[in-house]
């Protein structure tokens, strides 16, 4: 009988390059959404000092920021349609990218139409600044949470849909105190501007219910 030949095995680094190109290695979503979150929030923190001061050249830099606001919302997109595996489900990765994208947008329509209404800052607008401010710190806490620690991350979930209700009270208070007397064009002017910031806390709480799916589903 023939001498059977030895079983010949691929060295393991070999083996590792050939399995990475047949199924390549998912991004780090997490870290991307985390980024983008750190992003948000450089933004938000823009608009509490423009609300305390109406520098217009902070309100520049708020427009400049929605510009790079884009571009790592198209690169996140890019990547999570090139993607072969995502860590948990693409849909919620797909509408954290938006949410998040979305607080920028209404930062810049904000401080655009305050340029071209000739609105002022006031109490009101500094104060729920400060709030869609607040929740944007909580999105970094949460998101950065999730790759090491997803179930802590739901407080920062939490603590951001509260911040998000802390803007509707004021946003409330600040149409009672805005629709007395007869300035009706001031009044119309401003009521749309606490509009837009209210517009804004709602997409953030979108995102923070976004981080709460995520945490359910991978905890």
């Amino acid at each position: 009988m023939d001498a059977v030949p030895p079983r010949r095995f691929l060295p393991d680094a070999l083996f590792r390059r050939i399995l990475d190109r047949l199924i390549p290695k998912a991004p780090d979503f997490y870290a991307l959404l985390h980024e983008q979150a750190i992003h948000v929030q450089h933004t938000t923190h823009l608009l509490v000092r423009f609300m305390k001061c109406g520098d217009e050249a902070l309100a520049t830099e708020i427009r400049r920021d929605e510009h790079t606001a884009d571009t790592l919302k198209i690169r996140n997109l890019h990547t999570l349609n090139e993607a072969f595996s995502t860590p948990c489900d693409r849909e919620d990765i797909y509408r954290a990218i938006m949410t998040l994208d979305d607080v920028v947008n209404y930062c810049k329509t904000t401080v655009s139409e305050m340029h071209v209404l000739g609105v002022a800052p006031d109490v009101f607008m500094h104060d729920m600044a400060v709030q869609i401010d607040a929740g944007a710190k909580a999105l970094i806490e949460g998101y950065g949470k999730l790759a090491l620690a997803p179930a802590t991350a739901e407080i920062d979930a939490d603590a951001g849909r509260k911040a998000e209700r802390r803007v509707e009270k004021r946003y409330r208070k600040a149409l009672a105190a805005l629709f007395v007397g007869d300035d009706y064009l001031n009044m119309f002017k401003r009521r749309e501007i606490y509009r837009h910031l209210s517009n804004a806390a709602d997409r953030m709480a979108a995102c923070a219910n976004t981080l709460h799916d995520i945490v359910v589903k991978i905890t």
